[in-house]
């Protein structure tokens, strides 16, 4: 079983990092349309929102439950008979969606907040040819966030659930896809030389297949119910870091690619006062793929119910 587990993961970090290379690579040789950028990561984000919500946290919670009833004796690392109160149970439930959704924000704050667009666009470009402190910072960010996502892969691995890691590595995938686009078109546009991008771009899709296979280390080598409980832990702390990226994030990026904005003039008396209004509505095609991304997760976990 160990095997076949390592095997699979094996499968599935060698597709995510050629898959995330390739991504990269297009801005360097082809230039992609905008609107099918946007298409891709609505997608991607329905995907990540629908994932979080009906499978990883469904599967993290009965993963703890489970535990709570398997107590572990940390002196002999043996089972016993002994329940955990519910309340504690449900409290690790919260406590570890927040510590996700708070990790990616202190990463955010961190590593520059501002370097998670996926249209490759920036206010302030550089003309030299190397990594400036900006682009730096926005590396760093998504090297993380990269990172993250592997997490919830190398938990996945030790559910014994072939079809929750395959929803949660296409999630995975349909978001980090136009994340290295957006990098790449973001380093370019700051000035790097094409070297030095896909070194950068070597690293960022190291980074989720390198943190899935040390996750899945990790909670290999623990014993018992505490195995147990640490990947539900895991998971449901992997499911906030989804929701962090896919509501702070991408939501907003694809709200204001949409936007638009309005001036009316109402007279008052003898004055006029200008009023500028803003809308950010996503298009049609884009509300689509975002809602059938959310609900593709649920149908394909269902249908494996059943």
């Amino acid at each position: 079983m160990a095997s076949n587990e390592f095997g699979q993961l094996m499968v599935f970090c060698v597709a995510m990092l050629v898959g995330c290379f390739l991504a990269g690579m297009v801005p360097l040789s082809m230039t992609l349309s905008e609107s099918n950028l946007q298409l891709m990561s609505s997608l991607g984000a329905g995907l990540l929102v629908g994932t979080a919500l009906a499978v990883i946290i469904p599967e993290g919670v009965t993963i703890l439950l489970s535990a709570s009833h398997t107590h572990v004796d940390p002196s002999t690392t043996l089972p016993n008979d002994t329940e955990e109160d519910p309340h504690e149970s449900a409290s690790s439930i919260g406590m570890a969606l927040t510590c996700g959704f708070i990790f990616m924000l202190l990463v955010d704050q961190i590593g520059g907040a501002h370097g998670h667009s996926h249209n490759g666009s920036s206010s302030n470009s550089s003309n030299g040819g190397g990594l400036g402190q900006k682009s730096l910072s926005t590396i760093i960010g998504l090297v993380v966030h990269a990172a993250a996502d592997g997490v919830a892969l190398g938990a996945a691995t030790l559910t014994d659930r072939a079809d929750v890691e395959f929803i949660i590595f296409l999630a995975i995938m349909l978001h980090k896809a136009p994340a290295a686009f957006g990098l790449t078109s973001f380093l370019l546009h700051e000035g790097a030389d094409r070297t030095s991008v896909r070194k950068v771009l070597i690293v960022f899709s190291l980074a989720a297949p390198v943190t899935a296979f040390i996750t899945y280390i990790a909670l290999t080598t623990i014993n018992g119910g505490l195995s147990q409980f640490s990947t539900g832990w895991v998971m449901l702390f992997s499911a906030g870091t989804f929701l962090y990226v896919s509501t702070v994030h991408v939501l907003p990026e694809i709200s204001n690619g949409g936007s638009s904005s309005t001036d009316k003039v109402i007279a008052l008396g003898d004055q006029e006062i200008q009023i500028h209004k803003s809308s950010s509505r996503i298009s049609w095609a884009n509300l689509v793929a975002l809602c059938g991304g959310t609900f593709l997760p649920v149908l394909f976990s269902q249908s494996h119910h059943h």
